[in-house]
């Protein structure tokens, strides 16, 4: 069977996305499975060139796992024609310039979010990319959990009727860093390093609500600095200038409301780190990262309100949960593969870096709406 090479630089991959889930669970999890198999038959080997900035990670993470190229010279990588794919998982304040380099070197482009620091520069970089006529995509890594594709087929086979409402609850606490370390990096919590809570997370929520529920068509976000002060990677306090919470409202097309909770200064009392509950007129589903469970409108529970009693209904039971459909998937590896085959077979690819400027414009209206405390429309970004 033909073996066809891919080289690809890989910008940012010492961070711990990068590292984890594009590096050790996606490129080199397919690379040990034999590569990623074409329509012809042939396969894809994956040919990683490790980019950063700091070459004692670089060096140590390549020597971990085998791979011989690595470098911090990121304009001589771009400069090998060998290398046809530029990948970014890069701080979010320096990838629209790295993206406008590897454009005009003749690289296809495939991202983290956000895709850029602006919808300005988001914009431009995706007209760059369509003028240079190469392939580009941005990673939208939550449709490929479990428990959304669950959710998904559940939509597509009628369960839900008419789709109601979906609420979004995320996060969890992050330490503050002086007592216990923080999960978290300090940027995270700087405004002036490109963090905050509502530029991270409305990019994703964006891609979820259109391809799952509708379009957004309208938002109304209020963000919050709870906890003002943090310890860093050294143990020095700083102030946190950026918002870990964020509370907002999305109207959808077909007249569906969202309610999306994300938060860093909060403690989990439900199923996962993330939940998505879905009502509808035939019945509801929560799905988490891997499970989902539904109740249809038969096994409803008949409440009555009573607050001089206990509640005799556990509202826990009565949910049936769906079965898995085969072992689970690394969603960041189910994308890395269509994008390949994108590159080698050709065909339709929906998630191009316009859908990630998409997330962009949402988390900028977001700000807006808090700054301004008031709706807004979200308009429509066309080709």
């Amino acid at each position: 069977m033909a073996e066809r090479r891919l080289g690809i630089i890989m910008n940012g991959v010492t961070g711990r996305m990068g590292t984890n889930q594009h590096l050790i669970r996606s490129i080199l999890a397919i690379r040990a499975d034999g590569g990623v198999q074409l329509a012809d038959g042939s396969r894809v080997m994956p040919d990683p060139i490790l980019l950063g900035r700091n070459a004692k990670k670089l060096e140590a993470l390549a020597g971990e796992h085998g791979i011989e190229r690595w470098s911090t010279d990121l304009d001589a990588a771009l400069a090998n024609a060998d290398d046809a794919l530029y990948f970014d998982a890069a701080t979010t304040d320096l990838r629209a310039e790295n993206l406008r380099k590897a454009i005009a070197a003749g690289k296809h482009i495939y991202c983290e979010k956000p895709v850029a620091a602006s919808l300005e520069a988001a914009l431009d970089v995706y007209a760059l990319a369509e003028r240079a006529g190469i392939k580009h995509g941005v990673v939208q890594d939550k449709l490929f959990l479990p428990g959304l594709l669950k959710l998904e087929k559940l939509r597509d086979d009628g369960f839900f009727g008419r789709i109601l409402s979906v609420r979004i609850e995320f996060g969890y606490w992050v330490f503050e860093g002086d007592r216990e370390p923080a999960q978290r990096p300090s940027w995270n919590y700087r405004k002036e390093d490109g963090g905050g809570i509502i530029v991270d997370m409305l990019c994703h929520w964006r891609y979820v609500l259109d391809n799952l529920f509708g379009n957004v068509e309208r938002v109304s976000c209020l963000g919050v600095t709870h906890v003002p002060k943090r310890w860093d990677e050294n143990g020095d306090a700083y102030e946190a200038t950026a918002d870990d919470a964020a509370y907002a409202t999305f109207e959808l097309a077909g007249g569906i409301v969202a309610q999306v909770n994300s938060s860093w200064c909060t403690r989990v009392r439900r199923d996962d780190l993330v939940t998505f509950h879905v009502d509808g007129t035939r019945g509801s589903a929560v799905a988490g990262l891997m499970n989902c469970v539904t109740q249809s409108l038969e096994e409803t529970p008949r409440p009555v309100w009573s607050p001089d009693t206990p509640q005799p209904i556990d509202f826990f039971d009565g949910w049936a949960p769906v079965p898995d459909d085969g072992p689970p998937e690394n969603g960041f590896r189910v994308q890395w593969e269509m994008f390949i085959r994108h590159l080698f077979d050709g065909g339709e690819w929906h998630y191009t870096l316009l859908e990630g400027a998409k997330g962009i414009q949402l988390a900028e209206l977001g700000l807006r709406s808090w700054a301004e405390r008031r709706w807004l429309d979200v308009p429509a970004l066309d080709a």
